[in-house]
């Protein structure tokens, strides 16, 4: 996928000496895997709340990430985890009360039906470790994933995240569906679209001679775009998977912990109950913690004949940062401030979109909105240049956005829920003067 956001290199000379030099640094010793945002890097140096601040002193309206999802550096995370380090921090084989009484608060947000957890320290490792389970209770290798997916960077998941790049390599039993593709249409078409598409990927790979073993999707489609809505389209893709003998595993990495306001999790949003749950990033707002969430008959043979050990995953710090989130989303209304900023943002853009035809629409639950960029209102042609474009804008004026999508035209709207209405105004002009300016250049 196209990194429409990436440093480029001839805008270098924008930059304070310093900051060309760390990245001549930078290049040397982590090598050409690693990526910087924007076409002029941001040198950060200190974080508080939806703020960040870079070497010189100026401030920018974070509105992208969601690791701190409760905000950079809030002083309840911190102090707890400060707290739990500075009287023990082992692993998970010794009895504390901290990883129990954490997994009792997670599962009491979830369906009964789900019963167990398990933590790990990042969500690829939590996306690992449901797929070795569902393979492990189907007898089968066969997964069936949409065609934009982000699950993570292990082996055995980076083959799930064809977001990463055609250069990763996929093996045949690995198939891609279309994801939803932003239509307002009915939950039965938009349903019906989706498990039409997992149907023919299951019957190819039966034609392969393999089993499926689970469908695995981000229940809101992130890296595909981000849809939503309509609310409930996703249960007939779950009932056919169920019905050929696979597994239902809903990534909440992305839509979970009240992001999208009216639910907890993603997956209620379509009044589902899945087989596996997996989390990650804003578990621990920044403190690296991950976690799984299954039904218990799932784990029982596997736990019976394979033991699972995290050295790392689950232990006294990472629990106390993930309480500390519980606390604070409840605490602080994050779900309803997620809900009723999330609208005011939305409709924002939708006020700015009458005015810009390149604008195709404005999609968007809670406090995780896309703007999709087109060349074309007509064809609605994707245009990532345009994308690119307003990303950059913003990185330039103050406020930090990213952009997806299969045409990488796409703009990914993803504050920490703390943000505000003040605050969200700020987002709402600069994207207005994004677009104003892009308009004015096309027409002078």
């Amino acid at each position: 996928m196209t990194m429409i956001n990436a440093f480029d290199p001839s805008g270098a000379d924008r930059l304070p000496p310093e900051d060309r030099a760390l990245i001549a640094r930078r290049e040397k010793v982590l090598g050409p895997a690693y990526r910087l945002f924007y076409e002029e890097p941001l040198h950060i140096v200190e974080g508080k709340g939806v703020w960040l601040w870079d070497k010189q002193g100026r401030r920018y309206l974070d509105a992208y990430n969601n690791v701190a999802s409760m905000g950079h550096c809030h002083p309840h995370v911190v102090q707890a985890i400060a707290g739990q380090t500075a009287v023990l921090n082992t692993h998970t084989r010794y009895l504390h009360d901290g990883i129990v009484t954490y997994a009792e608060r997670l599962l009491a947000t979830m369906p009964d039906a789900l019963g167990h957890m398990m933590f790990a320290c990042t969500g690829s490792e939590a996306n690992d470790l449901a797929l070795r389970i569902a393979r492990s209770v189907t007898g089968r290798q066969g997964v069936i994933i949409t065609r934009l997916a982000y699950h993570g960077v292990t082996e055995s998941v980076s083959e799930l995240s064809p977001s990463l790049g055609d250069f990763v390599p996929r093996t045949s039993r690995v198939r891609l569906i279309d994801a939803p593709n932003g239509l307002r249409v009915s939950p039965g078409e938009q349903g019906a679209k989706l498990a039409s598409g997992l149907a023919q990927a299951i019957a190819e790979m039966r034609a392969d001679g393999i089993e499926p073993a689970a469908f695995l999707v981000d229940t809101i489609f992130s890296s595909d775009g981000l849809y939503p809505d309509p609310a409930g389209f996703l249960k007939p893709a779950v009932d056919l998977i169920r019905s050929e003998g696979g597994l239902f595993i809903a990534d909440e990495v992305q839509p979970g912990f009240a992001r999208t306001g009216d639910t907890f999790w993603g997956f209620q949003r379509h009044d589902l109950v899945p087989d596996m749950v997996t989390m990650g990033k804003p578990m621990g707002n920044g403190y690296p913690v991950s976690g799984l969430a299954l039904r218990p008959e799932l784990v029982q043979e596997f736990g019976m004949r394979a033991r699972y050990f995290n050295t790392f995953g689950g232990n006294p710090v990472a629990a106390a940062a993930g309480m500390a989130v519980m606390d604070i989303i409840h605490e602080e209304g994050l779900q309803e401030n997620a809900r009723h900023t999330g609208a005011f943002i939305k409709s924002g853009l939708e006020a700015i979109a009458r005015h810009h035809a390149t604008i195709a629409q404005v999609r968007g639950a809670g406090l995780f909105l896309a703007v999709e960029c087109v060349s074309d209102p007509d064809t609605n042609a994707p245009d990532a240049a345009l994308a690119a474009c307003v990303v950059n804008h913003l990185r330039r004026n103050g406020v930090l956005i990213s952009a997806s999508g299969p045409g990488a035209n796409i703009l990914k709207i993803r504050p920490p829920m703390v943000l505000q209405q003040a605050e969200a105004q700020i987002l709402l002009d600069a994207v207005n003067d994004a677009f104003a300016d892009h308009a004015a250049h096309r027409a002078s």
